[in-house]
């Protein structure tokens, strides 16, 4: 069975998505890379989040963006 990648709970940040295991909001990735920030300066800023949850993430993302677009 595969960890859960994304976790909301409404004792945590009044339940806001955030990575498993950390209280690192998602959206704050997304902020960083829409500012221009690199995966790696995300990572050193939040290193509870592993670079592998990142990249699901992204790839997560993607598929659901263009499933069922060919």
């Amino acid at each position: 069975m595969e960890a859960r990648l994304i976790t909301t709970d409404p004792e945590t940040l009044s339940g806001a998505p955030v990575f498993s295991g950390t209280r690192v909001l998602v959206k704050t990735l997304t902020d960083y890379l829409e500012a221009g920030d690199s995966i790696d300066v995300f990572l050193e800023d939040f290193p509870s989040v592993a670079r592998e949850q990142v990249i699901r993430f992204l790839e997560e993302a993607r598929d659901r963006l263009t499933a069922g677009a060919s």
